[in-house]
């Protein structure tokens, strides 16, 4: 009998393990640098708006997410931001880059357990050197048959990846915390789509869940998506 799904794909931040926490340990820094200049809420709107511009030059990651922090503080304080403060929010940035890795609840059990009859593919986007250097750390790295990073993910993207790994879309699982990134485009491909909530996750990653697709699916977390996958066949 043909198997149904071929292919599992796996979002890395906060699908694998734990990210979107030192942003926002960052973004509480950054409220409290510029706490003469703007009140937090304000504040927060200002640098979202920022991120949301910015995407189109800097992609995603942390990188982006610096530089739109200072552009930010630059503006509410119609340029005269302290370079103490600039050379804070830089050093913040340097210190994201290097947070250790910890795996989120069943990620090492899901992804041994299904790369034993699936190929399984990492799909994240975001800074290369530093999903580079999270994979390394998190020791997950071997049991890929694949790495795909890359700049941001589309329904074109999904249906070329899964081409290259297995027997296309419609044979492929995407697995993910973001239902805007993991989810809906993946399922737009034709794979399946699988989403596992995250208690914390970037405003511009929210997306109404397609309740009424059959290929789409919700689970609490990591541990139930080998028997997912059975059941689909």
């Amino acid at each position: 009998m043909t198997r149904k799904i071929t292919t599992i794909g796996f979002d890395a931040d906060d699908t694998l393990w734990h990210n979107e926490r030192f942003f926002q340990l960052t973004q509480e820094r950054f409220a409290e640098l510029l706490a003469e200049h703007a009140d937090p809420d304000h504040l927060a709107e200002r640098l979202l708006a920022a991120e949301r511009r910015n995407l189109g030059h800097y992609g995603f990651g942390i990188k982006g997410f610096v530089l739109s922090m200072i552009e930010t503080a630059l503006e509410v304080t119609d340029k005269r931001v302290p370079g103490e403060v600039i050379s804070q929010l830089i050093a913040a940035g340097q210190e994201m880059l290097q947070h250790p890795i910890e795996l989120l609840p069943h990620a090492r059990e899901a992804v041994e357990q299904l790369s034993e009859d699936h190929l399984v593919v990492l799909i994240t986007k975001g800074d290369l050197l530093d999903q580079e250097r999270k994979l390394a750390q998190s020791g997950l790295g071997d049991l890929f048959d694949g790495i795909e990073i890359v700049s941001d993910k589309t329904s074109d993207i999904y249906a070329r990846i899964f081409a290259a790994h297995g027997g296309g879309a419609t044979q492929a699982l995407m697995v993910g915390n973001s239902m805007k990134s993991d989810v809906l485009p993946a399922i737009a491909a034709g794979a399946h789509g699988v989403h596992i909530p995250h208690g914390q996750t970037w405003a511009l990653e929210h997306a109404e869940a397609p309740e009424a697709e059959p290929r789409f699916h919700a689970l609490p977390d990591l541990g139930e998506l080998p028997e997912l996958v059975a059941r689909i066949g």
